[in-house]
């Protein structure tokens, strides 16, 4: 949906926020929001996302308000948010950039590093979050085995490269709208994943990456090959049995981890 195409009560509401818009262009990545858009005004650049209010996921819009007060240089900062019309928008700072290349050479990767072992410096903030062991509790293979995410630090839970923003030497994480807490090395397991998607990585090698980021060593062996299988679990029954090519790249890399963690 584009943003010109909201209600106009609510384009007036945004004006109010940020003066006459100039220009507005719509963003075609992610998938946790029904709109998403650059808004220029006279002022400055906004990024904007919403849902409509009855949306069934609207609570994640509202998650990513609660949790935003606390990720000070992790995340854009939210400026402000409207329900009018029914429809929450959220309005964030624009920040330049490019999403983040996964690839086993791009000069990225340490800046991710480098962003993951702030983010394990970011104290549990006292909101509403969903523990991981709860999310992951359908997809491992033993009941005890969702005790080794139990944990209470903040996780992003989605290291898509697209909730990634490279801006010079800084990396920032965008799309929290599965914040959740668990343990503090689950965000570079979670990486992984996304590092074998890129192509060209090993288990090995992905697994080489994530080790650098500081909370990594505080798992055992055998809560990363946990992690691994569950993590392939869920993404067969997200995938079912016609993925999309999308899809289908994430649970291959899935699989290749997991099978990789069963035989080291």
């Amino acid at each position: 949906m584009a943003f010109d195409d909201l209600p106009a009560p609510l384009l007036a509401e945004v004006e109010k926020e940020v003066g006459p818009i100039t220009k507005s262009e719509t963003v075609s990545t992610g998938l946790n929001s029904e709109i998403a858009a650059r808004i220029d005004s006279s002022a400055s650049s906004f990024f904007v996302k919403g849902m409509r209010c009855d949306h069934k996921r609207v609570w994640t819009q509202r998650r990513e308000a609660e949790v935003n007060p606390f990720l000070r240089g992790i995340s854009p900062t939210l400026l402000w948010q409207i329900e009018e019309s029914g429809w929450l928008l959220l309005g964030f700072e624009h920040l330049s950039g490019h999403h983040a290349d996964y690839s086993p050479d791009s000069p990225d990767l340490p800046v991710v590093v480098n962003l993951l072992g702030r983010l394990g410096g970011v104290a549990l903030p006292e909101i509403e979050l969903r523990n991981v062991e709860q999310r992951l509790s359908a997809y491992v293979q033993r009941p005890a085995d969702v005790d080794y995410f139990a944990g209470s630090s903040l996780v992003h839970t989605d290291l898509n490269n697209h909730n990634v923003l490279v801006n010079d030497s800084t990396a920032y994480l965008v799309d929290w709208a599965w914040a959740s807490r668990g343990a503090a090395w689950l965000d570079a397991a979670y990486w992984v994943v996304w590092l074998l998607a890129a192509g060209k990585h090993t288990p090995l090698s992905a697994e080489g990456w994530a080790a650098k980021v500081p909370a990594w060593r505080a798992a055992s062996p055998e809560a990363v090959t946990a992690f691994a299988l569950a993590t392939a679990n869920l993404w067969e029954e997200i995938a079912g049995p016609d993925p999309d090519p999308w899809t289908a790249t994430i649970l291959d890399a899935s699989r290749l981890w997991a099978r990789h963690r069963q035989v080291t």
